[in-house]
């Protein structure tokens, strides 16, 4: 994408005049207002609209401004409150935050499928729920996904919208309840989401097999992380850029969710 900053008319649309604008990573701060460039302009709406709509005490939003118009995206912007911190590796508060977004997302309406969803992101998803097949690598994660599929049950809990990519994406600030920038939708079980992340962190975040014990009270929590680890090896198989040390986590976190299986 291209990584100049927004144009002056995007800018005076969102209300910042002639401010001047800073880069961070991909977007761009003035003052407490970011504005970050869009390439599918009907999900970046409903992504504002949906955020816009979150009322949850104890995440800190990102919320939305819309544009004087009243538009969302204009010119291929969109523009957000900035919220303090960092990313940090604080398992629990993550699937805390997961179970809370989950419960205040349960009547959203399904999601519009992204036009620019990674294939491989999508794919990952319906064969970890046994809604698409095809064949992995052994070597990236492959075989593995064949052993734990034949471990899956049906899971009775309803589809809702859920954010399944939490961990590594919330932002820490102190004391501060974590902070909420993006989502990327799913419509799957709410616990589901909570099982990514949990998941995760056991991979790659240095948590271990207790977090999930923690956590074990959550509806179907077994399954859920069954399916939430079929998701990550199957992406992980499907990924050009896989690597060794990225499988050894999805091993390390597969044996503790047969533990519980």
């Amino acid at each position: 994408m291209d990584h100049r900053p927004p144009p002056e008319h995007v800018r005076r649309a969102f209300g910042l005049g002639a401010a001047d604008v800073t880069p961070v990573g991909a977007t761009w701060r003035a003052g407490d207002v970011v504005l970050e460039p869009v390439r599918d302009r009907a999900f970046a709406a409903w992504l504002c609209r949906t955020l816009a709509g979150l009322e949850l005490p104890g995440l800190r939003v990102a919320r939305p401004i819309g544009a004087s118009d009243g538009r969302w995206v204009v010119s291929g912007w969109r523009a957000r409150r900035h919220v303090s911190g960092v990313v940090e590796h604080r398992p629990d508060e993550t699937v805390l935050a997961a179970v809370r977004l989950h419960q205040a997302t349960a009547d959203f309406a399904r999601p519009p499928e992204p036009s620019e969803r990674d294939g491989a992101f999508t794919l990952a998803e319906r064969m970890a729920w046994d809604e698409q097949h095809q064949d992995l690598d052994e070597a990236t994660g492959g075989r593995l996904f064949e052993i734990l599929a034949l471990a899956r049950r049906p899971v009775s809990a309803r589809d809702q919208l859920v954010h399944a990519e939490l961990f590594g994406t919330l932002l820490f600030d102190g004391d501060e309840p974590p902070g909420l920038v993006g989502f990327v939708p799913h419509f799957r079980p709410a616990e589901w989401g909570a099982a990514v992340a949990a998941v995760d962190a056991v991979a790659w975040g240095g948590a271990d097999g207790a977090l999930l014990r923690r956590w074990s009270h959550l509806p179907a929590w077994p399954q859920l992380l069954l399916r939430a680890t079929l998701f990550r090896l199957a992406w992980h198989a499907l990924h050009p850029a896989s690597g060794a040390t990225t499988l050894d986590g999805l091993r390390r976190a597969a044996n503790e969710v047969t533990e519980l299986l």
